[in-house]
């Protein structure tokens, strides 16, 4: 029967960028809500099973006694068995565990770390990624209700890969072995300090790897999208030294904020060319935005992008594809299940 997970990730949104931007806050009671209706469409298209992760707001139990009471709740809400560490490995657990069980499709709320915590757990899965984080490029803003119906549509089709992308990812090798990954942007950094996981200060940045970019996104990958424009369809990414002497631009690195960085050269970086780099200082590497690996001077860090990610609802094509299959129409003779 059609079953979707939904990851709710109540730390995103919530980091330091809130103290030296103007980013959005969007509060755990919000989610709750936009989980509510996640649901509440989902049930309605036909999704019998919903899997919830566990957090420490307990979302998921506010999303369940709410609407218990409200006596609109239908579908079989549980909880997945993972340690709860209020870390980004519990999201990573959570998304391996629905893979396990076979779910139709993952949502999963949160900004790109988020994103991409859930990205490490899943193979198959169709990911729905929903933008309730901070730097937001890989999740998009879908309301809750549409969301629910893409998933559960998505949870219903005998071929759900026809409405999603394989989307790219970086690949980071250190000194030989693979490290991690990243699904945007991976950034190195000569900020040691590592208070906080969040990387804001631009004036450390030395160099910018990006999948893709865009002028009108909000992060580091926005500094490559106001040179040059790299769509999640285009077999290329691109890679930037930042230093001076350079060419300079302003670029959207936090909410509200641009940033003058100092450009010295581009690179694009075509999907499976590696493209590796000698530490010259140590360096730390934000992944997504977050700090996730050190590295020392004399190692060496590998840079390669790769179509391994993920496999991303295109939500609007998850829709349209449910209207051709009568999934609307639950009387009428033939529409799919």
């Amino acid at each position: 029967m059609p079953s979707i997970g939904i990851l709710a990730n109540p730390a995103s949104g919530k980091d330091i960028r809130r103290l030296v931007s103007y980013a959005t806050t969007i509060d755990n009671q919000e989610k709750v809500n936009i989980v509510k209706r996640i649901v509440l469409a989902a049930q309605s298209l036909g999704v019998d099973t919903v899997w919830f992760m566990p957090d420490t707001f307990q979302i998921g139990w506010a999303v369940i006694d709410d609407l218990t009471r409200d006596e609109k709740l239908t579908a079989d809400c549980r909880f997945l068995d993972v340690p709860l560490t209020a870390s980004a490995a519990d999201t990573t657990a959570a998304a391996a565990q629905l893979e396990q069980l076979g779910v139709g499709c993952a949502v999963v709320l949160g900004g790109d770390g988020t994103s991409r915590a859930a990205a490490k757990g899943l193979t198959r899965t169709p990911l729905l990624p929903l933008s309730t984080g901070t730097n937001n490029v890989y999740p998009s803003m879908v309301e809750g209700t549409v969301a629910g119906m893409a998933a559960g549509a998505v949870a219903r089709m005998a071929d759900p890969y026809a409405c999603c992308l394989r989307d790219k990812r970086i690949e980071i090798v250190h000194n030989g072995q693979f490290a991690d990954l990243a699904l945007i942007d991976a950034v190195i950094s000569d900020d040691l300090w590592v208070g906080s996981r969040a990387i804001w200060n631009v004036e450390k940045l030395r160099h910018i790897f990006v999948t893709r970019c865009h002028p009108a996104s909000i992060g580091f990958s926005a500094a490559a999208g106001c040179l040059e424009t790299v769509s999640d369809m285009d077999e290329r990414g691109l890679a930037l030294t930042l230093g001076r002497p350079g060419q300079s631009i302003l670029a959207p690195v936090a909410a509200g904020v641009l940033s003058d960085l100092s450009v010295s050269a581009v690179h694009t970086l075509p999907v499976g060319i590696p493209m590796t780099l000698s530490v010259e200082s140590d360096c730390m590497v934000a992944l997504d935005g977050e700090r996730e690996l050190q590295a020392h001077q004399g190692e060496t860090l590998t840079f390669t992008i790769t179509r391994s990610g993920p496999w991303r609802v295109r939500f609007r094509r998850a829709l349209e594809l449910a209207v051709q299959q009568g999934m609307f129409r639950p009387n009428v003779h033939g529409a799919q299940a």
